[in-house]
């Protein structure tokens, strides 16, 4: 039964657990207490710490843990555009194809008064730097754009945009959460503030993200009650989760160059097989049919500040377009790949349930009933080909199936 939904959840890897499992048993110890058990907490903590700073090129101080993504993004906007940032620079500049943990808490920042704006993405789904930059001024404090887009995989220079919002005075914050594994994450390279990371996005456990925040970085306690990550979150710190998250972590910057590799072939293989069953689909994943994608993230140029790759090479998103008897209804088509064993999604998974289409694939200018029929694949690493060749067969029988044929 093919999962192709890795940009939703991924599976817990095997080393993942097994490291986590003596602080799930016999260690149970706060890390905030002072007793035996309790320091053995706080050197775990301490020890993924460095982990995670490492694979970002980081101070372990820089690295804040949060309970995933979403409170990750929430703590960097509120944190650098709270009660500690200056007086004249609360506004906030972000991109209309962010994930809904950014632009429903840029929502809430311009209902309590402050300056937003939000700026149409590229035609790919990427960040637009100019459309950023323009839309930044003396009272900005924060620019906020995805490295990889959750939906459709756009890969925005964020290392641009960076180096355009400092030249405005304005700090700069990055979700990540799509990249770990599959792209490099050194901050001082990408130029960023503020990033994010969700372990289960990267064969961690659920609950348990983390946010890198530069060191200097006026910012503001996302949670109160405790002293926990140097006073910025409080709250029982989540041992388990977080060795988890780490090892994961680590494992995956380790295996990142061939697991791109690896992904760039099965995602190609995906589309070329749709393509030639489904001549109609529409590829919102821009560079899906324009031949065999880079073989590593270095091959391509992502580490040149000057560039930025097309997209990550884990997401594949498709529509389809009405036909003669009218628009597809998107839930049906998933539906039928569910029946059949393949397991996809419309896109986030924070949205899922939501009548409306896509706001990514809206803003990206896909129309309205296109976008409300599409499925968003996305590969990991238990992905196979036998998974691709299933998925396609399946996706070709279920649109031919509502589609009359």
């Amino acid at each position: 039964m093919p999962y192709l939904d890795h940009a939703a959840t991924t599976p817990l890897r095997e080393e993942a657990l097994d490291a986590m499992l003596p602080w799930l048993r016999e260690e149970y110890g706060n890390a905030s207490s002072q007793h035996g058990p309790g320091r053995r907490a706080r050197v775990a903590v301490e020890n993924a710490r460095k982990a995670v700073a490492a694979v970002l090129g980081c101070e372990p101080a820089e690295v804040l843990f949060t309970s995933g993504g979403t409170e990750a993004d929430n703590a960097a906007l509120r944190g650098a555009l709270g009660p500690l940032a200056p007086e004249a620079r609360t506004g906030l500049v972000t991109s209309a194809a962010e994930h809904d943990a950014i632009l429903r808490t840029a929502e809430a920042w311009r209902e309590a008064g402050h300056a937003v704006a939000v700026v149409p993405p590229l035609a790919s789904g990427a960040a637009d730097p100019e459309g950023l930059a323009a839309a930044t001024s003396e009272t900005t404090g924060l620019v906020s754009a995805m490295l990889v887009n959750n939906e459709v995989g756009a890969v925005s220079d964020i290392t641009r945009i960076a180096a355009d919002a400092h030249r405005a005075g304005a700090l700069v914050h990055t979700d990540a959460v799509q990249a770990p594994g599959l792209l490099p994450l050194a901050v001082d390279a990408l130029g960023v503030d503020l990033l994010s990371l969700s372990a289960h996005k990267v064969n961690g456990p659920k609950g348990i993200g983390a946010l890198f925040v530069r060191a200097g970085t006026a910012f503001a306690p996302s949670v109160h009650g405790g002293a926990q990550e140097r006073g910025r979150r409080g709250g029982t710190e989540n041992v388990a989760a977080i060795v988890g998250f780490a090892t994961a972590l680590t494992l995956a910057e380790q295996e990142r160059e061939e697991t791109y590799a690896r992904l760039s072939r099965l995602r190609q293989r995906l589309a070329a097989q749709i393509r030639a069953a489904l001549p109609e689909a529409v590829f919102n994943t821009a560079d899906a049919t324009e031949g065999e994608s880079p073989s590593s993230p270095e091959a391509s140029g992502a580490l040149d500040p000057q560039n930025a790759i097309p997209t990550a090479p884990h997401i594949l998103s498709v529509s389809f377009p009405p036909g003669p008897h009218g628009p597809l209804d998107g839930e049906m088509i998933l539906l039928g790949l569910d029946l059949a064993g393949v397991h996809a999604s419309a896109g986030s998974a924070c949205t899922s349930g939501a009548l409306t289409p896509s706001h990514v694939l809206l803003a990206m200018g896909v129309p309205r009933e296109t976008a409300a029929a599409t499925v968003r694949f996305s590969l990991g690493r238990t992905t196979t080909e036998a998974d691709i060749d299933a998925a396609s067969s399946a996706l070709a029988a279920v649109v031919r199936r509502a589609r009359g044929v």
